[in-house]
Order: structure tokens, then C-alpha cells, then sequence
């Protein structure tokens, strides 16, 4: 099971995230309206010299010169997309990118009809992530019924998010779709906006790799 932590900035707390044995994947979000927006050459100084996690950048309808420029500065191995982004885009972009560098492509769920749309994207994406639906972009610290994806019969694998908390290791262990690749954590495991709780995420790291052997 992969495991990302997203919503990223600051650099001291980037290099305790990475050293968090079973974290996979670092985010950082380019989006300016975010509390968590990165806009740092310190912070990517501090992403480029990371070895044992994989960092991806989190954009919401960019132009892919804004898409190319961060994949340089920050040495970025994914894309997330979180805004609008049509598969025509998607297939534009597949093609200036860097061959090492994966697609997500986040989806808002509220309800099963809220899935239908995903199907126009399968082949386009390395991961698709179900995200909580909510009225502006971005999450919303809130769970959606994960019940509803039992109704995704897709084949592109996907990352659980929205809302996943110190909690929901109960929930997540009852939770079985084959295509469930990981889980996306955020604002739950937070001290402040960008700021990780590193004793409260490695616990549930630890416990959440131990529930999923």
C-alpha cells in the first residue's frame, strides 16, 4: 500500500515526513488559493535532495509551461491534477512531459453518479485519487462514503482521500477494493497548515502497514 503525505512546505518538516519509514510519496501543492501553496526555492532545495520518497506536485487547471517549470525546480516524479483538466489535456501534457514523470488525476465523489466521469480518463493516468467532493477545489479535511467506489469498475488503480484521519484505521481495514493502490493523508495528521505531526503520522503509519500485511 502506498502511502502519501500531502499538503507539504516547510523543509525541516519535509526531510522528518520523508525519514517516516513506509511514506512513499511526498505533495506539494502549487495552488495559490491553498494555505498550503509552496512557492520556496528553500523548499526545493530540500525535495531535490530526497532519496527515499517520490515527490509530487499537486496543480489545479495549470498551463503546462507551469507544469513543465515545477517539474524542473522541484524534481518532481507526479503530477496530481486537481482541477478541470479534460483527457484531451491530459494526452497534451502526457506528451511534454518527462518520460519518469506519472499522471493522477483527482476526482471529487460524492455520490455513485460522480464516477461516471472517470471512465474518459482510464489509460490516461498511472492513478486515479477519490477525493471528497466540496464546493472550491482541494479537500475538505472531510470522508466521503467509500462505499461508493465499490461501485468504480474501472482498471486504473486509485488513492483514497479526503478526510483519512488518526481515527480511521478501523474504517480503512473494513475498507477492500482491488484497485485501491494507497492513501492520501493530510490536513488530520496536521499541527498547522503545511506543519505534519510527526509522532501522531508515524504511529498511524506504522500501524496502518501493519493492518494491511
Amino acid at each position: 500500500m502506498l502511502i502519501k503525505v500531502c499538503g507539504m512546505r516547510e523543509p525541516g518538516n519535509i526531510e522528518q515526513v520523508a525519514s517516516i519509514s513506509g511514506v512513499d510519496l511526498i505533495g506539494l501543492i502549487f495552488y495559490d488559493r491553498s494555505p498550503r501553496y509552496v512557492d520556496s526555492t528553500e523548499t526545493a532545495l530540500s525535495v531535490a535532495s530526497l532519496t527515499t520518497v517520490k515527490v509530487i506536485g499537486v496543480f489545479v487547471n495549470p498551463t503546462p509551461d507551469e507544469v513543465a517549470a515545477k517539474c524542473m525546480d522541484y524534481h518532481l516524479d507526479y503530477i496530481q491534477l486537481h482541477g478541470i483538466e479534460t483527457p484531451e489535456y491530459l494526452i497534451s501534457l502526457r506528451q511534454q512531459l518527462p518520460e519518469k514523470v506519472k499522471i493522477i488525476k483527482a476526482f471529487s465523489i460524492q455520490n455513485a453518479e460522480d464516477l461516471e466521469q472517470v471512465s474518459g480518463y482510464e489509460g490516461l493516468c498511472d492513478y486515479f485519487l477519490f477525493d471528497t467532493k466540496t464546493s472550491d477545489y482541494g479537500g475538505s479535511g472531510e470522508a466521503f462514503d467509500w462505499n461508493i467506489l465499490q461501485q468504480y469498475k474501472g482498471f486504473t488503480e486509485f488513492l483514497l482521500s479526503g478526510g483519512i484521519a488518526p481515527d480511521s484505521l478501523e474504517a480503512l481495514s473494513r475498507f477492500k477494493h482491488k484497485l485501491c493502490a494507497g492513501v492520501d493523508l493530510n490536513s488530520r495528521f496536521e499541527k498547522a497548515p503545511g506543519m505534519k505531526n510527526i509522532p501522531l503520522l508515524k504511529e498511524f503509519v506504522q500501524q496502518l502497514k501493519q493492518n494491511k500485511q
